[in-house]
């Protein structure tokens, strides 16, 4: 569909099998969607900073690679939502498969020996976004990855909430935050499908700056990026109490959350 609010712009016709409700090349010529698009910052920056600090405090190396992905979904996202090119969008959609299997294997790895790796659950994992790849690029259907991505979602929802009803009580806050944030978002996400033409001609009556509150995808990427990353502080505060750590949530500039550990001298 292409309403007429929708422009030409740098990237040409969208090649992408999906084109969401913020109107195309509105803001800008080089952006098809610009709120789409920054939003995505909320995924690359605090990841870079959580990977980094990872590192200084010598965790294990899975935690990288959990915030890595993450980072690496927001860019994929930021490629698609700023062309809605094919090749941007499998750029955005199968990192997001590769990124949450990387999850999945640091939320069942947390309460395990330090030493050695699960190389069973490896092969699953890898199995699955091999399996996922190969299908989705033959099967052009945007609902069959969307399914396989909640069917991970899924698995993480429910490890996550055995380790807070059995393990770690305690963290019933944390880990319950990060679902609902990421819940938040599901639904704004699916009400930006669902209500687009409404949003739409209810946007054409707006200030500008107004207009861009209603932009619910650009909502989807701040919510659940800011869920994945909670995701990520859980895991890893989870991580850290059984290696019997003395983990710290510690806020920067008074608001973004950040998990500190005392660096390790044996890695």
């Amino acid at each position: 569909m292409a309403p007429a609010a929708d422009r030409p712009g740098y990237w040409g016709r969208p090649t992408s099998t999906l084109d969401w409700c913020e109107e195309n090349y509105s803001v800008s010529f080089y952006i098809a969607e610009f709120w789409n698009t920054v939003s995505n910052l909320i995924l690359i920056l605090p990841p870079i900073y959580g990977a980094i600090q990872t590192l200084r405090d010598g965790l294990e190396t899975r935690y990288v690679f959990a915030y890595v992905g993450l980072a690496a979904v927001g860019i994929g996202s930021w490629c698609f939502h700023m062309t809605l090119q094919y090749e941007m969008q499998l750029l955005d959609e199968l990192p997001m498969i590769y990124s949450c299997c990387v999850f999945v294997y640091c939320l069942y790895e947390c309460s395990k020996q330090k030493a050695g790796l699960n190389y069973f659950l490896i092969f699953i994992l890898l199995a699955f976004s091999v399996s996922v790849t190969t299908v989705y690029l033959q099967w052009k259907e945007p609902i069959f990855h969307q399914v396989m991505y909640g069917i991970l979602v899924a698995v993480l929802v429910l490890r996550s909430v055995f380790i807070v009803t059995c393990v770690y009580p305690w963290l019933r806050s944390l880990a319950y935050t990060s679902l609902s944030v990421f819940l938040m978002g599901f639904l704004l996400w699916n009400g930006d499908n669902i209500f687009c033409d409404t949003l739409r001609d209810a946007r054409q009556k707006m200030p500008p700056v107004l207009g861009a509150v209603t932009q619910f995808h650009a909502w989807w990427h701040i919510l659940t990026g800011l869920g994945s990353y909670l995701h990520i502080l859980f895991s890893l505060h989870t991580r850290s109490l059984y290696l019997n750590h003395r983990p710290k949530v510690k806020f920067i500039c008074g608001m973004w959350p950040v998990i500190c550990v005392e660096p390790l001298k044996n890695h």
